[in-house]
């Protein structure tokens, strides 16, 4: 545990404990983390609690539960990163330059930290948890609109691919290549986007990806050739990755948390919706006259929609950067060039991004059993996502006879199996803040996994009712349509939950956790399509999804598993919390490894 959580700690102490309730809650910095994935949460600056306040702020419930939520990413700051206990500059083999115009260098600031704004209570209108439930609904709309544009442009090629394949005279399995390389995108694209997101708030990476994804999406339709149209896609999707990492962040930003589950349910459902809402759309325009380079320029106007959504109306919604613009203000009005927030002081180390988000997460991925188990199962449902790309047309298009458009509709089936999802996860939240109340706001990771176990079950049951009701042109369409319902709630089912487990199991190091496993499942659902149409071709409809109903099957079992032994895995990890169903036990207290091992 390095120095920023044994602070965080100390300050949960004080606030939980009579005998430490004296002390005020100084120096505490945290910085939200955001990745791939995604999911992520929020993050408000409490350093340096004036006096007046500091008595019963330290103990506000407000004020803890943002001190709480996700560590920094990068928390080395200019001039005072905190290295063996102490506070030194960072080593530079470069002489200290002169001041200029004779001057020598003015003494110290006088208590620094009096110069470091703040957010003026829990209450303060600049922060984003406390802004109209209007605006926040407002520009939810707008991220969600966002986030499936990006999701939206990932599938919305796959119609076109046996007309691409026709007129640059090659295989359709090569013009797959144009969904896959989508997919990578998204696996390689947090790699900026999230560190980005951390250092210069949300609204900019937000504004600049959103209008490069559509000059992206221009290139693919007006491309000449065929290498043209996959590179550009692949930038498409790396630029589509900045909503799917940053909104979630955006939405913790916003949320506390009696609301942010539901709000993250809902960004979920957007983030699938996308992909299946896309085919059908893109089978109509590719049958008409407009032709298969109209489906990127209709999602490159979507694109610069979204653009000009946000350019306009999106307002900055990390604390930190919220503190710089803050300071900003106060120096112009006050002449004081001291006045600065934390976030100012931070200085970018290409060691430590290098470590954070390339080195822990991989690490998390294959030395943890957890993060490595989920992330095989979320692989494996996340890959099935994208191979539906290609199993539905050979069901419906290929058995019944429907076109490229009407045989995208079936995908509404899956659709309604999300909405289904959701609303069973809505209708349990209100039980699982009882028992998070109960258990004095403490997450027993533990309690996320029910849903991921029955729509294991529901998953698996839908693979075998597709596969067996939808090889034979005799069985009316409308039965493997409706194997899409139980399909769909497992797949939001087990997404959705697992995410929030991963989440809750390694809480300072969720975002590594998340960031490991949004790199494997994204390369699942770049491969998956690469092979479906030869499996399903040479196995037959039945027998292909047999298999993968099998394999399905097999994986029921991991979150059964960590239901009952999740909580001594967890024990004997150097990278979650203490386990513990809410006792002493639960302070953070991370073993003989962690931040400091990894910095």
């Amino acid at each position: 545990m390095d120095s920023l959580d044994r602070d965080v700690e100390k300050a949960e102490m004080d606030a939980g404990h009579p005998a430490h309730r004296s002390r005020s809650l100084e120096h505490v910095r945290t910085i939200s983390s955001s990745t791939a994935s995604s999911v992520a949460e929020a993050h408000t600056t409490a350093s340096h609690v004036p006096a007046a306040q500091g008595a019963c702020l330290e103990r506000h419930p407000t004020a803890l539960s943002r001190i709480n939520t996700l560590r920094s990413v990068h928390d080395a700051t200019v001039g005072r990163p905190v290295s063996r206990g102490t506070l030194s500059t960072r080593e530079s083999r470069r002489p200290l330059p002169a001041f200029g115009a004779g001057k020598s260098y003015p003494p110290p600031l006088p208590e620094q930290e009096q110069y470091v704004v703040e957010f003026d209570g829990v209450d303060d209108p600049l922060h984003a948890q406390n802004w109209s439930i209007k605006r926040k609904l407002f520009l939810a709309t707008i991220l969600g609109f966002t986030t499936f544009v990006a999701t939206f442009g990932s599938s919305i090629f796959s119609p076109a691919i046996a007309a691409v394949a026709e007129e640059f005279g090659v295989s359709s399995e090569v013009t797959t290549l144009g969904v896959s390389l989508y997919v990578l995108g998204f696996s390689f694209g947090p790699i900026l986007w999230a560190p980005f997101s951390e250092l210069y708030g949300r609204r900019m990476p937000l504004v600049i990806s959103s209008f490069v994804f559509s000059i992206f999406h221009i290139a693919v339709a007006t491309g000449k050739d065929l290498q043209t149209v996959l590179i550009c896609r692949f930038f498409c999707g790396f630029c589509g990755a900045c909503p799917i990492s940053v909104v979630a962040a955006v939405f913790s930003d916003m949320f506390d948390n009696s609301t942010r589950g539901m709000a993250i349910t809902v960004f979920s459902m957007t983030v699938f919706t996308g992909p299946l809402m896309a085919p059908f759309i893109g089978g109509f325009i590719t049958m008409s006259y407009l032709g298969w380079r109209w489906t990127s320029y209709i999602t490159a106007i979507m694109g610069f929609t979204c653009f000009g959504l946000n350019l306009l109306f999106l307002r900055e919604t990390y604390p930190p950067v919220i503190l710089v613009q803050k300071a900003a203000e106060l120096r112009r009005r006050t002449k004081n060039w001291g006045i600065h927030a934390k976030q100012e002081e931070i200085e970018i180390d290409v060691h430590e991004l290098l470590s954070k988000n390339f080195s822990r997460p991989l690490r998390l991925l294959f030395l943890e059993p957890i993060v490595l188990l989920i992330s095989i199962y979320m692989s494996f449902i996340y890959g099935l996502l994208y191979l539906f790309l290609t199993a539905y047309p050979l069901v419906f298009q290929k058995v019944h006879g429907m076109n490229e458009g009407v045989g995208g509709l079936p995908y509404f089936g899956m659709m309604l199996g999300y909405v289904i999802s959701g609303f069973a996860i809505a209708f349990q939240e209100p039980a699982y803040v009882r028992k998070l109340l109960a258990n004095q706001n403490r997450p027993v990771p533990e309690w996320r996994l029910p849903p991921v176990m029955y729509g294991g079950a529901a998953f698996a049951a839908g693979l075998f009712w597709f596969g067996w009701s939808g090889y034979r042109a005799d069985v009316h369409w409308m039965v493997p349509t409706a194997s899409g319902v139980l399909i769909g709630f497992g797949i939001l089912s087990i997404f959705l939950q697992a995410l929030n487990y991963l989440v809750d199991a390694y809480l300072m190091f969720a975002a590594s956790a998340i960031a490991g496993n949004t790199f494997m499942r994204s390369m699942a659902g770049a491969a998956f399509p690469m092979f479906g149409t030869y499996m399903f071709n040479g196995m037959g409809i039945e027998w292909a999804s047999t298999l993968l109903g099998c394999v399905a099957v097999v994986l029921v079992p991991i979150p059964v598993f960590f239901y009952v032994y999740g909580r001594k895995i967890r024990a004997r990890s150097k990278f979650a919390p203490e386990a513990g169903a809410g006792g002493e036990s639960d302070v953070f207290d991370e073993k003989s490894g962690g931040e400091d091992e990894d910095a």
